[in-house]
C-alpha cells in the first residue's frame, strides 16, 4: 500500500511508519499518569505495548490501516503514536469519471496519544497537519472523519481547533476504553464528501494554529492543541 514507507516530516515531529522497533520509545513515552489517557486506548506495559503494534501492523497488513509513530525532529524520542485506518475505496463504475483518480477515497484518523511531555504542544496539530495534507494532496482523499467519545472534552476541543466540523453524535457507536457501549462524536476532518475544496482554507488555519503554538513555546507558554 502506498504511503506504508512513508515519512512525514514537520518543523517539531514527523510520523515514522510503525514498527515493532518501536515497542520500547513507546513504552517510555505512555509512562506517566494513566488519568491522562483515560478515553483512549494507551497501552500501558511493554506487553500491552507489543500486542498494540502487532494488531497496528496486522491491520497494516490487511490494507485497513497505517499506523505512525510520532518523533520529536530534534532528538529523535517517540513521543506517541497515530494512524489513518478505516480506509475507504468507493466502487466506482469503470466508465465514471472519478474511477481510479484516487488511492483511497475517504479515511480516518484516529488511535492518536501523545507522551505527557508532548501534551499542551504543537506537537498534536502537526501532526495532524502532515496527515491531512498527505490524504488530501497525495490520496486526493474526499472525506478525512475523526471520531471521538463524547466525554472526551479534550479530543473534542482539540479537532474543533484544527477545523473538525461537527456532524453529530453516534449511539452505541463503539465499544470505548471503559467497556462501554458509548456515544461517539462524529466530525469531518476539514472536509466533508464532494467538498474536499473547502480544504485549502482549513489547511491554512490548522498551520497558523502550529505556528502561534511554535512562538508561545519560544516565550515558555504552553498551548493546549491535543
Amino acid at each position: 500500500m502506498e504511503a506504508e514507507g512513508s515519512i512525514l516530516l514537520g518543523n517539531h515531529v514527523c510520523l515514522e511508519p510503525l514498527s515493532r522497533s518501536h515497542v520500547s520509545g513507546l513504552v517510555t513515552a505512555a509512562a506517566g499518569d494513566p488519568a491522562l489517557y483515560r478515553w483512549s486506548p494507551v497501552p500501558q506495559s511493554e506487553t500491552e505495548t507489543t500486542h498494540y503494534v502487532n494488531t497496528a501492523l496486522a491491520w497494516r497488513d490487511a490494507g485497513t490501516a497505517v499506523p505512525f509513530v510520532i518523533v520529536l525532529c530534534g532528538s529523535g524520542a517517540v513521543i506517541g503514536s497515530t494512524r489513518f485506518w478505516n480506509l475507504e475505496q468507493w466502487p466506482w463504475p469503470e466508465e465514471h469519471p472519478e474511477s481510479g483518480r484516487r488511492i483511497f477515497d475517504a479515511c480516518e484518523i484516529g488511535y492518536t496519544w501523545l507522551a505527557p511531555s508532548a501534551i499542551r504542544t504543537a506537537a498534536n496539530t502537526e501532526a495532524k497537519l502532515l496527515m491531512l495534507t498527505h490524504a488530501f494532496e497525495t490520496w486526493r482523499v474526499l472525506r478525512v472523519c475523526l471520531h471521538t467519545d463524547v466525554r472526551n472534552e479534550r479530543s473534542r476541543a482539540a479537532i474543533e481547533r484544527i477545523g473538525g466540523r461537527f456532524e453529530g453524535i453516534l449511539r452505541a457507536h463503539r465499544l470505548a476504553v471503559d467497556f462501554t457501549p458509548a456515544l461517539f462524536n462524529r466530525c469531518s476532518g476539514v472536509a466533508v464528501c464532494a467538498e474536499a475544496d473547502q480544504y485549502p482554507g482549513s489547511h491554512g488555519s490548522t498551520q497558523a494554529c502550529v505556528t502561534s503554538c511554535d512562538r508561545a513555546s519560544k516565550d515558555g507558554e504552553r498551548i493546549n492543541v491535543e
